[in-house]
């Protein structure tokens, strides 16, 4: 096995991983989940969600997502700036392609790797995080066949 299909399995697997955490999120109309990952240790994880303290409400009365919901990114980010770890040089693993916001806290966050599942309807966040020179892969780990335990 070469070094890039380990990378590929450990890309598959952390995503997986990212999908799973995001069934921890309360928004109705869409569930997100991210992972920072360094030296192959989970550093940080996040789902989308409203800020500490508010109702696990994340939609208003018409559906609409409200301004204040934290993304998958932002939460993963934030919850590193309150722990000991230190993220230059990790990789984020998203469930969803990051928007432009999150994008320009992945870069000072000195994450320099993002892999992520779908697609989000800006590309915005993507061609950031490319101009910064940070490594981005799209993967859906259901292209894959599930790996043998």
């Amino acid at each position: 096995m070469t070094a890039d299909d380990k990378q590929l399995k450990l890309d598959l697997r952390y995503l997986r991983m990212a999908r799973i955490w995001a069934e921890n999120s309360y928004c109705r109309r869409r569930k997100v989940g991210a992972l920072v990952v360094k030296d192959k240790m989970i550093i940080s994880d996040g789902y989308n969600g409203t800020p500490s303290g508010f109702e696990n409400v994340c939609e208003d009365e018409g559906n609409i997502t409200k301004p204040y919901v934290l993304h998958a990114e932002a939460n993963a980010i934030t919850k590193l700036a309150r722990s000991s770890n230190n993220s230059d040089g990790s990789t984020l693993y998203v469930t969803a392609s990051p928007c432009i916001e999150c994008s320009k806290l992945i870069i000072q966050a000195g994450i320099k790797r993002v892999v992520y599942g779908e697609s989000y309807r800006l590309e915005d966040g993507i061609a950031l995080l490319r101009k910064a020179n940070i490594e981005v892969i799209q993967l859906n780990p259901d292209d894959y066949e599930p790996e043998e335990v």
